[in-house]
């Protein structure tokens, strides 16, 4: 059988709200011998709670078939030292990573979510130390470029913009460590 890739935010639930029939979709799928993997550009909420999650909502899944941005950035980033504009959660996922305020080797941009704390991420100060890490040679990378993603309070803005913009300002290129990458 087929292993079939599932993206999770606004596919198999909108703000944790689950989407209807997806957990019999996802059933479905697994009673006919498929191998599943769930992939998300989520770069705000740990791989483990993330799984919780989804186990609470009705969904059937292993944390090993869970693929995150962030721990991709882990495996990619580790034993450099990072400065990184990232939602607090998911700062268990970046173990190996040194993050540091200045003199890094790379900058590391996540994305948002539905609290107050991308304002305090993604504060002009936050984003001007990043310009001038990447202006004295880091290398640029993202969790993703959304630009925007799905909530129950219809699309929201994404980490994407800030990326664009620090490209734009630097004419440095980011590479993408999430999908579609």
């Amino acid at each position: 059988m087929a292993c079939i890739l599932l993206d999770i935010d606004g596919v198999l639930h909108v703000s944790g709200e689950p989407i209807p029939g997806a957990q019999a979709a996802v059933a479905q799928l697994r009673d006919a011998g498929h191998s599943l993997r769930f992939v998300t550009n989520n770069s705000t909420t740990p791989r483990a709670k993330l799984a919780e999650e989804l186990r609470t909502m009705g969904f059937d899944l292993d944390d090993t078939e869970l693929q995150t941005t962030p721990r991709a950035a882990a495996r990619e980033l580790a034993g450099k030292r990072v400065f990184a504009l990232v939602m607090s959660g998911v700062l268990p996922d970046l173990e190996d990573i040194e993050l540091v305020g200045d003199g890094a080797e790379a900058v590391l941009i996540g994305g948002c979510d539905e609290s107050l704390e991308p304002n305090q991420v993604f504060s002009y100060m936050n984003l001007a130390r990043a310009f001038a890490e990447l202006q004295a040679g880091a290398d640029f990378y993202c969790m993703h470029k959304n630009r925007w993603w799905q909530t129950s309070r219809g699309p929201q803005l994404d980490g994407g913009a800030f990326v664009a913009g620090l490209e734009y300002a630097t004419g440095v290129e980011a590479t993408v460590l999430g999908k579609p990458s």
